[in-house]
């Protein structure tokens, strides 16, 4: 059995006193100005008398040959996650099992996991074959048999008529596909990979995804994969795990959680092009019905909102509501702003629409469309089906069903 439990995980980096107080201080003075996207800053992680606490109250159930994908910003965690399971990271607190052995004090090359790392990691000197064939040399496999294994990697992987060449002498997919053979070459219990497609082009990035997918139908083997890119993740990924300042946000399918985030984090993180936001929306009762008003218009809300707010007896608030761009439609009726980007993508164009200063965007089909309705600088009148929005608490950004 190749499960993984985690149960309570907790990682703390120590740090010295007066490290304590310089990063509070900074935290602190970050925190008055918004910070950047993706800038790696995590205000929601914690900083104690301990240290920095990069993970905490982690618990995950995956089972034997799932493919579980962690995904987050940087600094959220998920390849310290990583870390800990293959046993490159000592576990503060907690408990993390490997079939049914307890492998907090295992040490990493008994725990019969392989790693793909973000930058490769091939010895500059051996040839790929030699690369592939190291590990089962340093278990003192007969020759033979490590000359099957690594030829029967190399035919799973496609590189066969590469063996003979050194690392120098390969592409950026080239040298990916070879890590991952170096590690399916070993027949592990738990294959972990760390952001392994960032360093490739937008092009090969999607030919390896497609490449892993074919590759896991094809061992069986329990995969954990890391990545900042929330496409990897929902297409790779049986479930995927989000991942905020060292908490768990939200475990689900890839649908689940695009269909159902739980907070506007999760929701605003997974979708391409980003969900848009409407803040300060009243949430007001009206004949017994709710109703949320955006921009002076009173939209009634669908029978799914409907029952889950009378069932909890939800008084009128103010809400943050999501829409998503690919749920935005052309009307004849409805709200009207002016286009102030118009991207041209083939089937579709991405517009960026400015609503009374709200930047919304629409991504719209263009086959059988006038072209010229989706100009820059002209107006665009559109609306939205009530039952594919989200409403999320303003107060805890929680959502409401």
């Amino acid at each position: 059995m190749s499960s993984i439990t985690l149960k309570n995980i907790k990682k703390i980096y120590p740090i010295t006193s007066e490290e304590v107080k310089q990063n509070k201080k900074a935290a602190r003075k970050r925190k008055e100005v918004a910070p950047e996207p993706d800038d790696g800053f995590v205000p929601n992680l914690q900083i104690t008398d301990e240290g920095v606490v990069a993970v905490q109250d982690f618990n995950l159930e995956i089972k034997d040959k799932e493919f579980v994908v962690l995904v987050g910003p940087s600094g959220c965690g998920k390849s310290t996650t990583l870390r800990m399971i293959a046993g490159l990271e000592e576990i503060t607190d907690g408990e993390l099992w490997i079939g049914d052995k307890l492998s907090n004090i295992i040490a990493p090359r008994d725990r019969n996991i392989a790693m793909v790392f973000q930058n490769y990691s091939l010895y500059p000197h051996m040839t790929v074959y030699e690369n592939m064939a190291f590990s089962l040399k340093l278990a003192k496999m007969p020759k033979e048999e490590i000359d099957k294994k690594v030829k029967e990697a190399a035919k799973t992987l496609e590189i066969t008529q590469i063996l003979d060449r050194l690392p120098k002498a390969l592409s950026g997919g080239q040298r990916q596909r070879v890590a991952i053979g170096r590690a399916i070459v070993r027949q592990p219990q738990v294959i972990l990979m760390d952001e392994p497609l960032s360093n490739l082009d937008a092009k090969l990035r999607g030919q390896m995804r497609s490449e892993i997918i074919r590759l896991r139908q094809k061992i069986d083997t329990t995969f954990v994969y890391v990545t900042h890119d929330q496409i990897e993740a929902m297409t790779l990924g049986d479930r995927i795990v989000v991942m905020k300042g060292g908490f768990i946000q939200q475990v689900g399918t890839p649908q689940e959680v695009f269909n159902h985030p739980v907070n506007v984090f999760v929701a605003g993180f997974i979708g391409t092009p980003q969900i848009n936001f409407f803040h300060n929306v009243p949430l007001s009762i009206k004949n017994g019905d709710y109703y949320i008003t955006i921009q002076g218009r009173d939209i009634k809300l669908d029978d799914r909102h409907q029952k889950a707010l009378k069932e909890k007896n939800q008084p009128e608030t103010t809400l943050i509501v999501g829409v998503r761009p690919v749920h935005i439609e052309m009307a004849e009726d409805g709200f009207t702003g002016k286009i102030e980007v118009s991207e041209m993508m083939g089937s579709e164009v991405h517009l960026h629409i400015d609503l009374n200063g709200d930047d919304i965007v629409a991504v719209i089909p263009t086959a059988n469309m006038d072209l010229e309705k989706v100009a820059l600088g002209k107006d665009f009148t559109f609306s939205f089906n009530p039952t594919l929005i989200h409403c999320f608490d303003s107060a805890t950004e929680e959502n409401l069903i």
